[in-house]
């Protein structure tokens, strides 16, 4: 199979293509972000890269069969500013249909996020498929909304995936003193009664600065890395005995939210969030921790695309 994947990213449906074993003759990979394209070439030296995606020419490719891509979400995105096709990022959709015209592939496969139903119905038009949604959160332990537009059969699946984040931490003493938080700033409680996951935050209320409880499915991952959290959020991690040491926190809980009191405080390290996206552990190594938050969060989660591909192994 001859697979050309666009905005090809951490290549995670090359991860999912070979979960499912499924035979990649040539893959060709649009990207354009250097530490993307190291974390693929070191898990993946047999890809060939294409570059820009403006520049790619299907002339100079064997016939297609599967075309893959993510075009950028940021225009689209409820998260965002909502420019949509005006968001220079978000125009490059329209080197995704490009592409489709001209090397009519067998199989097809475009995910993006959640938008205003104009723009959704824009999208279905010029793919002639209507789009599934699927939240990731059902095969994994991450809540993720996306929507996927595609030719390949799907069969609606009964896999309700449990796992929480409790269940894909790490364990506490081999995580690195750096993803520990010491705040400075206030912590502004919450009224447990009412957050189902959320406990408090930190300074100013930012995805970055929430502290959320482990025992939900996490939020989901943002591509934009920065702040306290480094947009993974902060989690409270009970602590089994009680320390002097700095890592640990007690954060003045009264009243319903009493067992938080004695938690340490700390954002999600890089292999949990690997996990998050069902990403093997430590495929992402290579780079600085920023980097591979970002691009985590603009990643695929890799079972629900190994779902979705699985319709090309059974016809």
């Amino acid at each position: 199979m001859n697979v050309l994947s666009l905005f090809d990213g951490l290549s995670c449906g090359q991860i999912a293509l070979n979960k499912l074993s499924i035979k990649i003759d040539n893959y060709f990979a649009s990207e354009i972000n250097k530490n993307a394209i190291t974390i693929t070439q070191n898990n993946f030296p047999d890809t060939i890269q294409l570059g820009n995606i403006a520049n790619v020419q299907i002339k100079n490719l064997p016939q297609i069969d599967l075309l893959i891509g993510g075009s950028p979400c940021q225009g689209f995105s409820f998260a965002g500013k909502q420019l949509n096709f005006s968001d220079p990022r978000s125009k490059l959709f329209f080197e995704y249909v490009r592409l489709l015209k001209e090397c009519k592939p067998k199989y097809f496969l475009l995910e993006n996020v959640r938008m205003q139903q104009e723009f959704l119905d824009i999208i279905s038009d010029l793919l002639n498929v209507q789009p599934i949604m699927i939240n990731s959160a059902d095969f994994s332990p991450h809540d993720r909304k996306r929507y996927y537009w595609t030719n390949i059969p799907y069969t609606n699946y009964t896999l309700i995936n449990k796992t929480i984040v409790q269940n894909i931490l790490e364990p506490e003493h081999k995580i690195n003193d750096k993803y520990y938080i010491n705040p400075k700033r206030p912590i502004h409680i919450l009224d447990n009664k009412i957050n189902k996951r959320k406990i408090a935050y930190i300074g100013s209320d930012s995805q970055a600065n929430r502290i959320y409880k482990i025992n939900n499915k996490s939020v989901c991952l943002c591509g934009d890395a920065g702040g306290l959290g480094a947009k993974t959020g902060l989690y409270a991690i009970p602590v089994e005995v009680e320390s002097n040491n700095y890592k640990f926190y007690t954060i003045g809980f009264t009243n319903s939210n009493e067992k938080y009191r004695n938690h340490y405080i700390r954002k999600l390290t890089p292999i949990e969030c690997e996990r998050l996206q069902t990403v093997p552990d430590n495929y992402t190594s290579g780079v600085t921790d920023n980097q591979r938050y970002k691009m985590l969060g603009n990643g695929w989660t890799v079972d629900v695309i190994a779902h979705l591909l699985k319709g090309i192994k059974e016809n």
